[in-house]
């Protein structure tokens, strides 16, 4: 196995339907940019209320991806 240098950027996603949209909405945006990328990582979820109803999901990301 050979030695491999790694890097992590931060990223949020946002999504109007659920968590899992903006993580994969980040993550498939993020894609067409960054080669190689592995894994992610949650740090934060929040968003914001509209009329006692959740209206808008945020999600911060930090993606990890293999440098070449």
């Amino acid at each position: 196995m050979s030695d491999a240098v790694y890097k992590t950027v931060d990223v949020v996603g946002s999504s109007q339907s659920s968590i899992e949209d903006a993580i994969s909405g980040a993550i498939a945006r993020a894609s067409r940019t960054i080669d190689h990328i592995g894994w992610f990582e949650v740090g934060e979820i929040r968003g914001h209320v509209e009329d006692g109803k959740v209206a808008h999901y945020q999600v911060g990301l930090k993606i990890g991806f293999r440098l070449d």
